[in-house]
Parts: structure tokens; sequence; C-alpha cells
């Protein structure tokens, strides 16, 4: 081979490699940080990869997402939001509140940082206000402290007879002592007295449940949580198992058993969160996308349940229920 063909043909080489780096480095990386089930094949993700084609992305053809699950061990998020941050993705998205949102923000201040389900990004911190966040996060906000009132008064209605209702948090959550000031106001608003039970392991969530007999709670509200709603068939039949009503705060609590839940549409909440990550990989700046809250909700009755616990469902509530289930 000639000299000239020979650089001719290591020069059309470099360039083919440099065309295929440039072309790798073109997809972007949404980094995904989460302590919850979220992920394939699950309805919210696949809202999430609904979202995301809105905005022209595709995961695998123009877009890689990598996952990083806490598994409910809040102790875990900064390391694995550390990890990701390393790998300088492009964005990072947190799945399940308080505590993964501020574990991405304390490790980086360039990465742009989406949330989902923050129950008071303000009083936490996390932007400077709704309308106009400032800085890299943005997102889209639970109201969970309001909506723990609302499944309280809810549970109530269920059971207007009972005087003692307890509420079980997980004493490591950020939100945890807004939460239980939420739902004492609304007992005291009831004439209903609250205890307070707190589980951050499967093995203090049985005992939770042991002591309910000891303090007469005749109802339990689950408190807003990553790691409780990982165990939502442990509370759904352990409350079963001592005839205890319960609500908590997603669908698939009901679905698992458990007696009623009051809540959001994951769906269609991981819907709106993969628009927004759409348009921050277009280039938008966090700084001015608005922290969205929700609007609607969607109430979840287990008939079979109340059945179980020889409950009847009052009229009020069934003419409210988006779902029944028989």
């Amino acid at each position: 081979m000639k000299r000239r063909d020979f650089l001719l043909l290591v020069g059309g080489m470099l360039t083919a490699t440099q065309g295929l780096r440039a072309q790798q480095k073109a997809m972007p990386v949404i980094g995904v940080l989460t302590s919850t089930l979220f992920g394939p094949p699950g309805p919210n993700w696949r809202g999430f990869l609904q979202g995301l084609s809105e905005g022209g992305y595709v995961e695998g053809q123009n877009l890689a997402v990598e996952f990083r699950n806490a598994e409910g061990s809040y102790d875990r998020l900064t390391a694995l939001a550390a990890d990701l941050a390393s790998r300088k993705v492009d964005l990072i998205v947190t799945t399940d509140g308080t505590p993964a949102a501020l574990a991405a923000r304390s490790v980086t201040s360039t990465i742009p940082i989406l949330f989902a389900g923050v129950a008071d990004p303000v009083g936490t911190g996390l932007v400077a206000s709704l309308s106009r966040p400032g800085g890299t996060l943005t997102g889209f906000s639970s109201i969970n402290i309001e909506l723990m009132a609302k499944r309280f008064e809810l549970l109530s209605e269920l059971v207007p007879q009972v005087k003692v209702i307890a509420l079980l948090v997980n004493p490591n959550n950020q939100t945890t002592e807004a939460l239980i000031v939420a739902v004492q106001e609304a007992a005291r608003a009831k004439g209903v007295r609250l205890t307070v039970v707190k589980a951050s392991t499967e093995g203090e969530i049985d005992a939770a449940f042991e002591s309910l007999g000891e303090l007469r709670a005749g109802g339990l509200v689950v408190g807003a949580d990553a790691f409780l709603s990982n165990q939502r068939k442990q509370l759904a039949a352990l409350a079963l198992q001592h005839a205890v009503p319960a609500i908590d705060q997603g669908r698939a609590f009901a679905v698992s058993g458990g007696l009623i839940s009051y809540g959001l549409n994951g769906a269609d909440l991981f819907r709106e969160v993969g628009v927004y990550a759409g348009k921050i990989l277009n280039g938008a700046k966090p700084a001015e996308l608005p922290v969205q809250q929700p609007t609607t909700f969607e109430l979840v009755v287990n008939l079979r349940t109340a059945k179980a616990l020889g409950l009847t469902v009052p009229p009020s509530i069934l003419a409210r229920v988006d779902e029944v289930i028989e």
C-alpha cells in the first residue's frame, strides 16, 4: 500500500471513530434516584416514558437511563446520588419525595435535578419559590402534608365510632414532623385522639401493629413515605390480621388488600415528570420551570377488605370513589 493511501485510510478511520464518539456523547443520559419500585414495567414508568416521548426522547434510541435504587434505605441515597453525579449524567430525576431530592442536591450544583413527590419543596429549601424555583432544581410537589389531613378525615368518616386513631410514620423522613402536626390538627377538629407510632424497618412495622391493641387504636393512617410505600403488602396484611381499618396514599395499597387509599395518580404524575425531563434535555432551565402542584386525586376502596373487617362503606364515600375493588 502506498504511503499516501495508507494515510488516507488511517485518516478515514480516525474520522469515523471521532464521529462515533460524538454520536455516543450526543445521547443524553438520565440518572434516576429512587427508594421505591419505580421502573419497568410499572405504570409509573410507562407514564414517564410517555412524557419523554412527547419531547422527542425514546429510551434506547436517543436516550439512556441509569437507575440507582436505595430500596427504602435513606442512608444510601447520598452515595447513590454521588455515583450518578460522577458519571456526569445530563439530568437526575428523583422519584419519591424529599430525602432523595435533598441527597441529589447535596452532591451537585451543576447537574439539573427534577424531583417528584416532594411534600414541601419551599419549606425544605429545595427551591426559592414554586413559580420561580431558582438554582438547578424543579419538579412536582405531592402536597402530602395537606393530603395527610384529608386521609385522616376519610378514615374517621369510614369509622365514625372510633375515638383513637394511630398515625404510622418513618422517623427518618425529613417531613415527618410536619405530617404529624397536620394530622394532629385534623384529629382535634374531629374530636379524635391521635397516637403516633414509628417504623423504619420491617421489624418495627410488625412491632407498631402489635402496639395498636394496647393503644386502643381503632384505625390507622399510614404516613406518606417511600419506605412505607415499599411495604404496602406487609402493611395491608397486618392491618387485616389485626383487624385495623387503614388508609394509605397509593392505589397499590388498596390493590394489595388495604382498605382505602387516597392520593395522586402515579402514572399521570410521572407522565408530567417525563414531559418536564424532555424540556430540560431540550435546553429549558430548571430555574425557569415552575414547580407543579397536583390538582386531581384518586380515591380507591377495597370492598372485600371492608367486608372482612365487618365495615359498611358509607354512601358519602362511595359517591366520591374513583375505583372500587370487589
